[in-house]
């Protein structure tokens, strides 16, 4: 045999050999083994074809730009026709919510769960017929909750009372029929969202509810009906009324500004508040206060407003920016705290013969207050020399007039005024306290969507505070049997979660 026949036998033979040995070798551990990922790993492989590739690169980075701006296209075409929807449906969410009210039609129940940040359990029942116009929001309902014996019930923003009698879960709650439409009707829904109901209270088989009213044509105060309670047809009537007029004229000040205006004030005792808006234009109704709680037997308690006519909260003489004591046998008052801007919750602590009560601040400053009810004393919390908030606008030129007249100074205490036992800068939105324990409360908010857990001790000072995000507005709240119900707004459903 040649050499060069023999030089093409071994180059053969290890090329056969070497080939045998790599089936060999890619059997026995894998093509996996091989993989570039496996090999290099991808963030490796990635920089590879970044540096290496950079054209597959580039084409795959439009790709991916291409559909996600696809998606942002669908995405507006969707908010757009979302926005125009409303637009059109707005206008008839009243008369969509008192037409299911004038049928006397169920309220639909859809359930569904979450779980929070604490582990524990949200449950949602979501009432999607009859809660469809909104207090702060347009869409969906408010509402408010109460219980009669062990029955839930509801009651929407316009009006629309229902009742769930035996468990909430997957079942519907059932109408009440009522009058309250000849007290607060679409007339003065429609002129604006803050024309609505404010609150409702059961007690001693007897339903109370406070509302705005326009007593006479665009003038205002917050008033109370009640009625016996059953649960066909409740027919209520008129417990409070109140028996002032203040005339609010509001003059466009004359800036760079025009949103930004001074207010003047001019009273004369009535029934009402009057407001006229800039340039003859009708002012809103706001800060109206209207939770009610039951004191005793013959007497409930009762929040107001002082609808931004601040030195109202200061004036004894007026019912406004003060929390009152009523007599539900004839509708006569006295007057237990004030300089209140706008309350919003109440809860009586009969083991501690203290009263809670929360009130919305300005811009910032929403509080927790404790007040007394053994003092005699008409008990004073500042509203609006003191607090910890600032006008709208804050300390601007424009509103240095109003500062001079209602200073807002940073001390209660120090100005002759109780100190709130607590106070939120900014604002949270701060909406209804109850307790849930010894000496554990929990109060609910609406702009900061959470509910927030403390104590008090024997000082009466408030320790061991603590936040748990709800991601929705709340609006009402109650503790019945270690759950803790809320009205949540921005879905128009009861919220329950099991505590202990």
């Amino acid at each position: 045999m040649n050499k060069n026949i023999k030089l093409k036998f071994y180059l053969f033979f290890l090329l056969a050999l070497f080939g045998v040995s790599f089936y060999l070798f890619n059997y026995k551990f894998s093509y996996e083994f091989l993989n570039l990922d496996s090999l290099i790993g991808r963030k490796n492989k990635l920089i590879i074809k970044k540096y290496f590739f950079p054209y597959r690169v580039i084409k795959e980075q439009n790709k991916l730009l291409n559909e996600q701006k696809t998606q942002l296209d669908d995405q507006l075409n969707n908010l757009n026709s979302l926005k125009v929807l409303e637009s059109l449906v707005n206008p008839y969410l009243d008369d969509l919510e008192l037409e299911i009210k004038r049928k006397g039609s169920d309220i639909e129940v859809k359930e569904t769960k979450s779980i929070l940040s604490n582990n524990k359990i949200l449950k949602k029942f979501g009432l999607t017929t009859g809660f469809f116009a909104g207090i702060y929001q347009k869409y969906p309902g408010s509402g408010y909750i109460d219980f009669h014996n062990d029955n839930l019930f509801v009651l929407s923003s316009r009006g629309v009372l229902a009742f769930n009698k035996e468990s909430i879960d997957n079942n519907n709650f059932k109408q009440v029929r009522n009058n309250i439409d000849e007290f607060i009707s679409s007339k003065q829904f429609k002129k604006d969202n803050r024309y609505s109901i404010k609150d409702l209270l059961i007690f001693n088989d007897k339903i109370y509810v406070s509302f705005t009213e326009e007593i006479e044509y665009n003038c205002w105060n917050t008033s109370i009906i009640y009625a016996d309670l059953n649960y066909e047809d409740v027919k209520f009537k008129k417990l409070f009324p109140s028996d002032e007029l203040v005339k609010e004229e509001l003059v466009e000040a004359k800036s760079e500004e025009p949103e930004v205006i001074e207010v003047k004030e001019e009273f004369t005792y009535s029934k009402c508040i009057h407001s006229t808006g800039v340039d003859g234009e009708p002012a809103q109704p706001a800060q109206s206060g209207g939770r009610i709680i039951r004191l005793d037997e013959n007497h409930i308690l009762f929040s107001t407003g002082e609808y931004r006519v601040r030195n109202l909260a200061q004036n004894e003489k007026s019912v406004n920016g003060k929390i009152l004591k009523i007599n539900i046998q004839n509708g006569e008052y006295e007057v237990i705290s004030m300089g209140h801007r706008n309350p919003q919750g109440l809860y009586l602590d009969k083991e501690n013969n203290f009263l809670l009560a929360t009130e919305h601040g300005p811009m910032g400053g929403d509080e927790i207050n404790l007040i007394e009810l053994e003092n005699e004393k008409i008990q004073n919390f500042g509203w609006p020399i003191a607090s910890y908030g600032e006008h709208y606008k804050g300390r601007i030129k424009l509103n240095e007039k109003k500062y001079e007249k209602y200073p807002l100074l940073k001390s209660h205490k120090d100005n002759g005024f109780i100190e709130p036992i607590k106070y939120f800068t900014p604002s949270i939105a701060i909406s209804e306290i109850t307790k849930i324990g010894k000496n554990n409360y929990v109060v609910s908010s609406l702009k900061a969507k959470s509910l927030y857990f403390f104590e008090l001790n024997k000082k009466r000072e408030l320790i061991n505070f603590n936040r748990l995000e709800i991601s929705e507005r709340i609006r009402d709240l109650k503790y019945k049997n270690n759950n803790l119900y809320m009205f949540l707004e921005d879905t128009a459903s009861i919220g329950l979660i099991k505590l202990k």
